[in-house]
C-alpha cells in the first residue's frame, strides 16, 4: 500500500542507529544520506528501495506514530525481540500472538527513540502443537 514513510525525530543519528540495531534482523539496513538545507536525511530499506525516512523535527515535540515492519516468521520477531533487549530498548509488548487480530498475527510492540510504537510481525499460521 505504502512506497516509503517519512518520521521527523528529535535526533536521526539517533533513531538510525536504534532502527538499525533492533531491526537489523529483518534486513534493515542504511540506503541513502544527505545533507538538505542544511539538515541531515537518512533513508533506511529492507529492499533496494528506501522505505523509511528520517528527518529532524521542525519544533521540540513529535508526533506518536505506529509503524509495523514485516517479518518472514515468529524467528524473525523473537530476534527483533532478542536485538531490542540486548540494545535495551523499551518493550511495550513481549512476542506473543494477537488472535483478536487474526490468527497467526504474531507481533513484538517496542518503543523508538521519540516515543513511537514500533512492531515487528508475522501473518503465518501458528505452529502445530507437538504430536
Amino acid at each position: 500500500m505504502f512506497d516509503h514513510v517519512g518520521i521527523q525525530v528529535s535526533d536521526v543519528e539517533a533513531s538510525v542507529t536504534f532502527y538499525l540495531r533492533t531491526f537489523g534482523p529483518l534486513g534493515m539496513h542504511e540506503a541513502m544520506r544527505f545533507e538538505h538545507d542544511g539538515a541531515l536525511i537518512v533513508a533506511l530499506a529492507t529492499g533496494e528501495q528506501p522505505a523509511l525516512w528520517f528527518s529532524p523535527a521542525r519544533g521540540a515535540e513529535t508526533r506518536e506514530l505506529h509503524i509495523a515492519f514485516p517479518a518472514g516468521d515468529r524467528a524473525a520477531v523473537d530476534a527483533v525481540h532478542a536485538a531490542a533487549l540486548d540494545a535495551g530498548v523499551e518493550v511495550l509488548h513481549a512476542p506473543r500472538e494477537w488472535p483478536e487480530y487474526h490468527p497467526g498475527y504474531y507481533a513484538v510492540f517496542l518503543r523508538d527513540p521519540d516515543g513511537h510504537n514500533v512492531e515487528a510481525v508475522t501473518h503465518g499460521a501458528p505452529p502445530a502443537p507437538p504430536a
